[in-house]
């Protein structure tokens, strides 16, 4: 299953927006490869202007600097991400369901694609995610970007995953809590898998299949928590 969508992006983000001109597709595009390929503290806009045989200055007219068009990035990301939640578990019919398929939907277990957007495949943007979204907030400038409402997307999306916790336990004390942690250990998990397999309990099969195992006995086992 396709769909199309056009996902909305903070325009305090960008100078001009990049949806508006090939060009600043092509930005988009070839800058979420070359972040993910590179990384944030490597890629740099000259390096992007050879991959897109153009000047350097032609970047700065979209993006004031790399770190907004890592937050371009990761926002639509999680639009996206919130968008399949959203879909996806409209019709079902408990917080089990829902909460299973809210796991599937987070390690890319779902199947279908999402058509527009930035015209990146989304395998690119969940390892570009797994590897660079820590470093879109922990900065010394998180505050003021977060006034700017930078985080809205990564906010949103905990927050439709906690409703989903609370549909599951309503007395539970730490449903946001337990969304943000969740978002971060599913691409921490994978990439220690990868990378850093000691440091997990699935290294040597590097399955997500068990990542997902892993998942399912910490929000379950963490919901059905009782304090006292």
């Amino acid at each position: 299953m396709t769909w199309q969508l056009q996902i909305q992006m903070n325009e305090k983000l960008f100078l001009r927006d990049p949806a508006s001109s090939e060009l600043g597709k092509r930005i988009v595009q070839q800058g979420a490869i070359l972040i993910e390929r590179v990384g944030l503290e490597e890629f740099t806009f000259k390096k992007l202007a050879v991959e897109l045989n153009t000047n350097e200055s032609s970047i700065y007219r979209y993006f004031e600097n790399k770190h907004r068009l890592l937050l371009y990035l990761v926002g639509w990301y999680w639009r996206w991400q919130e968008y399949l939640v959203m879909v996806h578990t409209a019709n079902l019919p408990n917080a089990t369901s829902k909460i299973d398929t809210v796991l599937s939907i987070l390690l890319h277990r779902i199947d279908g694609d999402l058509m527009g957007g930035p015209a990146v495949e989304k395998r690119v943007l969940q390892s570009l995610v797994t590897k660079e979204n820590s470093k879109s907030y922990l900065t010394s400038h998180v505050t003021e970007d977060n006034q700017q409402l930078f985080f809205k997307p990564y906010k949103d999306l905990c927050a439709r995953i906690a409703q989903i916790f609370l549909e599951y336990n309503p007395a539970f004390q730490y449903s946001r809590s337990l969304a943000s942690t969740l978002l971060e250990m599913v691409h921490h998990q994978h990439f220690f898998m990868q990378h850093l397999p000691s440091l997990t309990d699935f290294g040597q099969l590097k399955d997500d299949q068990e990542i997902l195992s892993f998942l399912k006995h910490l929000v379950y086992g963490t919901l059905g928590y009782r304090v006292g």
